[in-house]
């Protein structure tokens, strides 16, 4: 690459050198891309440790509390962010093909409450509204309003989201006249919520693990999420995604969760394929470099929200690429950071509200 400062990334790319086995050649058969077949695993497995070990909760009746928490740590550990982020990907792409298009809703609708996500909601947030807003004024989860290293800040962003998100959200499709998609958050917002009433009158022990626990956790750690990925926003240009996204490289984060440090290029092009992702950076570094992107290395997006919640600034700058010709010190990285978390008031924006498209369409 052409850059004073190479990268060598580590975060995995799709090998086409390797053949497909028996498996794998029978699910290629039913999705449409090749690239996927890891979805298609994780589905299987998740399906086959949780469902038992849940319908076994229930039917127990009384178990002790230890039991519970052992079912949530191993949905927590081996299923939980990777079921999240492979909800993302087949938002934005859908798994299966045409003829077997029914297949798609089993990740949203019958998977999707076991890890905390109600059916539908998390698409019409996060694809029709987040991605169309772009953190502006008028996402329901833009975080430009909030100083972005105070955790009060968080807190208010969070419980806002927690009590009121679905509702907003609702109204928002109304405003657009976009009905359809009303009645999808409805339908899977309230009828996950009657479902855990109905359980909960069933054995009240175990809908708390399975249910319960996961929706609150999910709910949580996806704010935290993207209140990470939008802390460094530029005032000046608020609607560039090149700044007011971040983009993790090189962590142990991408290679469990399908790249999703990348969130810089995931603005720019929504639908680039998860796999795409580190090569697209490579290629697109000048206009990183550019657009004075905000990116660090072996760091994940819950440590970077950690590390703004503890006001470790020098940890972050520690961490960040930079881009720069000349080398920047820690002391004005630092400074750097610290202006890019500041509260964005309406004083501040510019008199289009920021809303403009990003650096490049992808």
């Amino acid at each position: 690459m052409a850059t004073p400062n190479p990268i060598e990334l580590t975060d995995p790319r799709f090998d086409a050198t390797r053949e497909p086995n028996a498996l794998d050649r029978f699910f290629m058969r039913y999705i449409k891309d090749r690239r996927d077949l890891p979805f298609i695993y994780l589905t299987i497995s998740a399906s086959l440790v949780l469902f038992p070990f849940a319908v076994y909760l229930y039917v127990r009746g009384t178990f002790p509390w230890w039991l519970g928490l052992i079912y949530f740590a191993v949905n927590f550990k081996f299923f939980f962010d990777r079921f999240i982020l492979m909800l993302h990907n087949t938002s934005h792409r859908t798994l299966f093909k045409r003829q077997y298009r029914l297949l798609n809703y089993y990740i949203p609708w019958v998977l999707g409450p076991f890890c905390g996500e109600t059916p539908d909601t998390y698409y019409v947030h996060h694809i029709t509204m987040h991605h169309a807003e772009n953190n502006l004024d008028r996402d329901l989860s833009s975080t430009m309003r909030y100083q972005r290293d105070s955790f009060l800040h968080f807190m208010a962003y969070f419980l806002r989201f927690f009590f009121l998100g679905f509702v907003e959200l609702a109204r928002y499709q109304w405003g657009r006249r976009n009905h359809q998609l009303v009645r999808r958050v409805l339908t899977g917002e309230l009828g996950f919520y009657i479902l855990v009433v109905v359980l909960a009158f069933v054995n009240l022990h175990a809908t708390f693990w399975v249910f319960i626990l996961p929706f609150i956790a999910a709910r949580f750690l996806m704010m935290a999420g993207n209140w990470a990925q939008h802390a460094f926003l530029d005032a000046s240009d608020p609607g560039n995604s090149y700044r007011n996204s971040i983009t993790c490289i090189n962590t142990g984060y991408n290679r469990r969760c399908f790249n999703d440090g990348y969130h810089i290029g995931h603005h720019v092009r929504p639908t680039r394929h998860w796999t795409d992702m580190p090569a697209d950076f490579e290629r697109d570094i000048p206009k990183y470099r550019e657009n004075g992107s905000i990116i660090f290395r072996n760091l994940d997006y819950f440590i970077i929200w950690l590390l703004l919640m503890t006001g470790r600034y020098r940890v972050l700058a520690r961490h960040f690429v930079d881009l720069s010709d000349t080398p920047r010190s820690e002391d004005e990285i630092v400074a750097l950071l610290r202006e890019r978390t500041r509260r964005i008031s309406e004083d501040v924006l510019p008199r289009d509200g920021g809303r403009r498209q990003p650096a490049t369409a992808g």
